[in-house]
């Protein structure tokens, strides 16, 4: 072979070899790359998606969570409006049922995955001895934590149930409105309201020593969370990955020890 055969098949060589450490590079980089998903939630989750956030990564190192807590229907028009969200998880059927019928949300993504109930609570020590939501009326109630009626899950059942109960006209100017159920824990919490609707899985997660519960609020429909991917995901599968995490045994164990109920339906199909 001639000095330039040679030169030739050394060029090729080193084309061929330079082509396939290019190949193995961007493999190697794929496997270390890890992929972005926000999940949107309502503020009830934060604790229990948080714990969430560590199992669903320790399994799956390629997929990092990105948490975005809110109420749920200022949650679901940032959806409308284009922000880059990857699934949705409001503590409210309607505002996920308004993203479905829009094409929104991929609907054979979507489960109910867990529910709660609302409940009254006082400031420890409960001073004006309110035992009923009726209690809520006295003269001597003055102020009570509340959560928007339109778009947050607990201020729209907790009117709900006052107005079935005949008590929203003598209580709704007592209402101090916050954005979030975490806001009218807060509240609560430090003494500024006489009284508080808040979800039972967040009388659990409460500063100790600070609160008292003193009734459930009765309701005329059970109050389950959806979860969905949304249609504007450039990460379908990973989605789906988290949506399955939460909705399997796994996820509903994590969910029950905030005291969150399963949805009997949802862990059958799980």
């Amino acid at each position: 072979m001639n000095k330039r055969n040679q030169a030739l098949v050394f060029a090729i060589a080193i084309i061929i070899f330079i082509a396939l450490s290019a190949i193995l590079t961007n493999s190697n980089d794929g496997e270390q790359k890890t992929t972005s998903i926000t999940i949107s939630s309502s503020a009830v989750l934060t604790e229990v998606f948080t714990d969430m956030e560590k199992e669903f990564e320790a399994e799956n190192p390629e997929i990092d969570v990105i948490l975005n807590f809110a109420n749920a229907g200022s949650l679901r028009m940032q959806i409308e409006g284009g922000a880059p969200i990857d699934v949705y998880a409001p503590a409210d059927r309607v505002q996920m049922d308004i993203l479905a019928s829009d094409g929104f949300v991929y609907n054979d993504s979507r489960k109910d995955f867990a529910g709660s109930y609302l409940v009254i609570i006082v400031p420890k020590g409960n001073v004006l001895n309110l035992t009923t939501m009726e209690d809520l009326s006295k003269p001597e109630v003055k102020r009570i934590a509340f959560t928007d009626t339109e778009i947050s899950t607990v201020g729209k059942y907790a009117k709900q149930s006052l107005i079935e109960k005949g008590l929203w006209n003598s209580v709704q100017n007592k209402m101090i409105i916050g954005d979030t159920v975490k806001n009218a824990m807060v509240h609560v919490e430090r003494g500024e309201v006489d009284a508080g609707f808040v979800f039972m899985t967040d009388v659990k997660t409460a500063k100790p020593d600070t609160i008292e519960l003193i009734t459930s609020v009765p309701m005329s429909e059970t109050i389950n969370y959806p979860i969905a991917v949304v249609t504007s995901t450039q990460h379908q599968k990973e989605s789906q990955k988290f949506v399955d995490f939460v909705t399997g045994e796994k996820g509903s164990s994590i969910l029950e020890q905030y005291g969150f109920t399963i949805p009997k339906h949802d862990l059958e199909g799980a």
